[in-house]
């Protein structure tokens, strides 16, 4: 079977080529465009990442294929009606980092809770004195959970592990999971009352958008710690910088800022160099960073060697998962 990869990377190459060996691969640096598709008219698949737009006029030139492979959650780069028209499957990565995400919002969370931040900063200036960094306990500390999906599980797993109370809000609930883990579900205004640390996990769309604002904030728990990994939009700043300010919030740890909303992929910082230089200039003069009771991290929670590996897994999984007759994460079937 003829398989070609666009946007691909030379330590993905490597795996690949042993993962389907039996196979004919071709590797591409660029993305899959109406220019060189035709190089790889007589292929049967294509996998592909988000900058490879994968219209019309593409899937025209490739007469021969029967799967898209993309490396991405998301598929909005790809032509499903055509697919479905010509009967092309198409198969995506609909998870990878679901415990990677979960423990970076740790790592923000006890640099917060034990001012490992500002221990850093300090020593850097030579000063080794401890007044202002008593940090505190997480035994027995509440952690709310905004948003109790896959990423925000795993959070809940390490929690108990730490001898925290847990208290989730999801649209949907799975009360026999909660039961097992030992935690509850709670309305939204309940959690922000009740909880010391408040981590968001929820997708970003118009129902989450500022989430997190003015009128929400002023029911958070005085002295409460806020920790977002999500979407940066998930918080209005303006409210996020006032509470801080007015010591409603004792500090944030935050993954990722409002303005970054062009960043549909976490990859995309890995592709896409104008995706970064943008976000260093969103960064650069940011007045939440200037506090030093904020914690930033350049949007790299998602990012560790083990969760770009599955990645790469997941693609081979589903291309050989597909030749044989047992396709996976599939968002559109076609005809082996």
């Amino acid at each position: 079977m003829n398989i070609a990869f666009f946007e691909i990377k030379g330590w993905e190459r490597k795996y690949l080529k042993k993962a389907l060996k039996d196979h004919s691969l071709s590797f591409f640096k660029e993305p899959l465009s109406p220019e060189n598709a035709k190089t790889v008219k007589d292929y049967d698949i294509v996998s592909v990442f988000i900058y490879s737009k994968t219209d019309k006029q593409v899937i025209q030139a490739l007469p021969r294929l029967k799967l898209i492979a993309t490396r991405s959650t998301g598929f909005d780069h790809i032509d499903i009606r055509e697919c479905k028209k010509r009967k092309i499957a198409v198969c995506n990565v609909p998870s990878y980092g679901e415990n990677t995400v979960a423990e970076h919002t740790f790592a923000l969370i006890l640099s917060l809770s034990r001012n490992i931040h500002k221990s850093y900063m300090r020593t850097l200036r030579n000063d080794f004195s401890i007044e202002g960094l008593k940090g505190f306990d997480l035994k027995e500390k509440t952690l709310g959970v905004v948003g109790a999906g896959h990423i925000g599980l795993h959070v809940i797993r390490i929690a108990k592990s730490f001898g925290m109370n847990v208290l989730a809000y999801d649209v949907n609930q799975n009360l026999f999971l909660a039961e097992v883990l030992g935690f509850k579900y709670a309305p939204l205004k309940e959690l922000l009352r009740k909880s010391d640390i408040i981590t968001l996990h929820v997708p970003y769309n118009k129902y989450t958008h500022h989430l997190i604002n003015r009128d929400t904030i002023k029911l958070i728990k005085r002295g409460a710690i806020l920790i977002n990994t999500s979407r940066g939009a998930v918080v209005e700043t303006d409210a996020l910088i006032e509470a801080l300010d007015k010591k409603i919030l004792a500090g944030a740890g935050l993954d990722v800022l409002e303005g970054e909303k062009l960043i549909k992929e976490e990859k995309q910082l890995l592709y896409d160099k104008k995706k970064s230089k943008a976000l260093g200039e969103l960064v650069k003069d940011h007045i939440l960073l200037h506090n030093d009771n904020v914690v930033f991290t350049p949007h790299i929670a998602f990012y560790s060697k083990e969760a770009l590996e599955r990645i790469i897994e997941t693609t081979a999984q589903n291309i050989i998962g597909f030749l044989a007759g047992s396709p996976q994460n599939i968002i559109s079937a076609g005809v082996l």
